[in-house]
C-alpha cells in the first residue's frame, strides 16, 4: 500500500504581484506526499481560477482518486484518469520525485537531459504606474537580470513601455498581456513593440478569440498560454502562434509537459517554459524542460515573502543549479 497525504499552503508574497486578471498578495498551491517503501515523493500545484480551478476543487479531485493511488496507481494510468490541469500535476510530480529518489537517479537522469550550471529566466514586472514598471525594471537589471516579462493589460501600453525602455535600454523584453487585448488595433500595438524593440508577445487576445489571429501578420512572434495546454491544443495554433508556453499546471505535469515539448518543436513552434506563482517545489519538477526553450520563466518562487526549503538558488535573472550537481 502506498501512503498519500495532500493539503493546501499558503505563501504570501513579499509585494503585491499585479497581472490584467487582478493582483495577489499570496500563492496557494496544493501539495500530495506519496510515501512508499519508506521512500516520500513530493508534488505541488497552483489551482488557477482562470482554469476554473480553486484550492478545494483540486483537493476534492485528489480526494476522489485516492484508493487508486493508495493501490498502486502508475503514471501512465494517471493520464488518463485525470484531466490536465493542476490535480493531476500535484500527483504526477510526485510521482517523478518518488521515482527518482527510489532509483537514485535525477529528474534529468530520469528524462536524459543534460543539467546545466545555470539557467537564465526572465524576470517579471508586474503592472503598475509608468514609471514604478520602469524602476522595477531598472533594479532588476542592475541586480543583473537581462531578460525582463513584462505585464501589461489595455491600457497606458506606450507610456508604461517607453518609460521601461528608457529605463533599461538595453535588456532584452518579453510582454505578456494575459488576454486583456482586442484584435482591433492588435496590428498597431504589435508595430509599436516591434519599434521598442520587444522581443515575443505572450496571448494578447482571449483563448476563445485566437481565429483573429489566422494569418495575421505581425513583426514578432506571438506565444500562445491560455490557448495551449497539451499536445491536443497544437492543431488549433498553426498559423496563429510561433511558440507554446507550457506550463506543467495546465499540462497537468512532466509527463504531458514533456510529450507537448516533444511535438510542439516537431510542428515548429518554440518553447517558453512558464510556471505559476508556487514555491521551489514546482520549479524543480519542470526544469527538465528549461534546456529546450527558448524562453524560461521560472521566477514564481522570487516573488515570496519566504520558499519552502529546500530551496533552488535564485538570482535576478538565473537559477544556480552548480550546488545540485
Amino acid at each position: 500500500m502506498r501512503a498519500v497525504k495532500l493539503y493546501p499552503e499558503t505563501w504570501p508574497l513579499r509585494t503585491p504581484f499585479v497581472i490584467a486578471r487582478g493582483a495577489r498578495t499570496e500563492a496557494g498551491v496544493v501539495v500530495v506526499e506519496l510515501e512508499e517503501e519508506g521512500i516520500k515523493g513530493v508534488g505541488e500545484c497552483t489551482p488557477y481560477p482562470r482554469y476554473g480551478e480553486t484550492e478545494a476543487s483540486v483537493l476534492a479531485e485528489i480526494a476522489a482518486v485516492l484508493p487508486q493511488l493508495e493501490h498502486g496507481l502508475t503514471r501512465e494510468a494517471l493520464q488518463t484518469l485525470l484531466p490536465a490541469g493542476a490535480a493531476r500535476n500535484a500527483i504526477d510530480s510526485a510521482m517523478w520525485d518518488w521515482q527518482a529518489r527510489h532509483s537514485g537517479n535525477s529528474l534529468w537522469q530520469l528524462t536524459a537531459t543534460t543539467m546545466p550550471d545555470r539557467i537564465t529566466m526572465a524576470q517579471t514586472v508586474s503592472i503598475d504606474t509608468p514609471e514604478r514598471m520602469a524602476n522595477s525594471a531598472l533594479a532588476l537589471w542592475q541586480a543583473g537580470a537581462r531578460l525582463l516579462k513584462i505585464k501589461l493589460d489595455d491600457h497606458l501600453l506606450t507610456e508604461r513601455l517607453m518609460a521601461i525602455r528608457a529605463a533599461v535600454p538595453t535588456a532584452q523584453l518579453i510582454v505578456d498581456a494575459n488576454e486583456s487585448w482586442k484584435s482591433e488595433g492588435l496590428a498597431a500595438r504589435c508595430q509599436l513593440l516591434a519599434d521598442l524593440g520587444v522581443a515575443m508577445l505572450e496571448q494578447p487576445l482571449p483563448a476563445q478569440d485566437d481565429a483573429a489571429l489566422e494569418n495575421f501578420i505581425h513583426p514578432l512572434p506571438i506565444c500562445a498560454d491560455e490557448s495551449c495546454h497539451t499536445r491536443a491544443s497544437l492543431p488549433a495554433l498553426v498559423n496563429r502562434y510561433e511558440m507554446v508556453n507550457i506550463k506543467l499546471d495546465k499540462t497537468g505535469g512532466l509527463t504531458e509537459a514533456l510529450a507537448l515539448a516533444q511535438q510542439a518543436q516537431a510542428a515548429g513552434f518554440s518553447i517558453m517554459l512558464g510556471c505559476m506563482l508556487c514555491t521551489s517545489r514546482a520549479i524543480n519538477a519542470a526544469l527538465p524542460l528549461a534546456p529546450g526553450a527558448r524562453y524560461v520563466d521560472l521566477d514564481g518562487p522570487t516573488w515570496l515573502a519566504v520558499d519552502v526549503e529546500p530551496a533552488l538558488r535564485f538570482s535576478s535573472g538565473s537559477i544556480d543549479l552548480t550546488a545540485a550537481s
